[in-house]
């Protein structure tokens, strides 16, 4: 009897002292909260996604090895390496790997000589089943940045109330049904400094240059300073719109 209860409290032991592979595992979704939060303050969007970037979502992939992440402007795709233990690498074909870290309901991507350290979290309301990569991100932010009711105090439709939805529709916006905020790449590079904001009326629109300063936001005309051959420059014109945060 003695014996078998002495069996018994060391395999308790022991299985205490075992980790949890599943506290460890890196698998699933992860976004960049850390931004969202930044620009959630009613600031220039790119001002906070570059101080706390450039990486907005991981997707990754621990079953089959793969890992997928944005930057808002590309997807790059690597292979994951673990060995079990609570850091995993990625590596990518032609670059140094990330290692990443799995610390509770955080994903830690630890800094290195090209990127800084990041901080991510699972979505809170996921984007749909089979979303681009970079939905989940896009969900959260349209969200924390434009979402609630908006109401236009000056310029086309003065009196309406306007809503920024987080799947990328806008009510009450003259001229628009769906939006889309710049992030980065070309759409970053041709507005230079400037925020810009993509809206759309059946398939078709235009990109338009945005300020937001706390509970306001300015919807400037798009004026493109570059000649013919050049790549387009855009320089905010005339304001458009002028919203308020109900």
């Amino acid at each position: 009897m003695r014996q078998a209860l002495a069996v018994s409290l060391l395999a308790v032991l022991l299985g205490g002292c075992a980790s949890d592979p599943a506290k460890n595992d890196v698998g699933g979704i992860w976004i960049n909260q850390v931004a969202i939060d930044a620009a959630s303050k009613g600031g220039p969007l790119r001002e906070a996604l570059q101080a706390y970037g450039p990486n907005l979502e991981w997707e990754l992939n621990t079953k089959a090895g793969q890992a997928r992440y944005t930057n808002g402007f590309e997807t790059i795709e690597g292979k994951i390496v673990n060995d079990g233990s609570s850091t995993a690498k990625v590596e990518f074909y032609g670059s140094a790997a990330t290692e990443l870290k799995r610390n509770g309901k955080q994903l830690l991507q630890v800094a290195n000589d090209n990127e800084p350290e990041q901080v991510f979290v699972p979505p809170k309301d996921p984007a749909p089943e089979g979303a681009p990569l970079g939905a989940n991100f896009e969900r959260a932010l349209y969200s924390a940045y434009l979402g609630g009711t908006w109401k236009i105090v000056s310029g086309p439709g003065m009196g309406n109330e306007v809503q920024f939805q987080a799947n990328g529709a806008v009510q009450g916006l003259p001229g628009a049904d769906r939006y889309a905020l710049c992030l980065a790449g070309d759409c970053a590079s041709m507005s230079g400094g400037n925020d810009s904001i993509w809206l759309q009326l059946n398939g078709q629109g235009n990109s338009w240059i945005f300020v937001r300063k706390d509970q306001q936001l300015e919807i400037f005309q798009a004026v493109n300073s570059a000649l013919a051959d050049e790549v387009p420059s855009l320089m905010p014109g005339n304001q458009q719109w002028l919203l308020q945060k109900q």
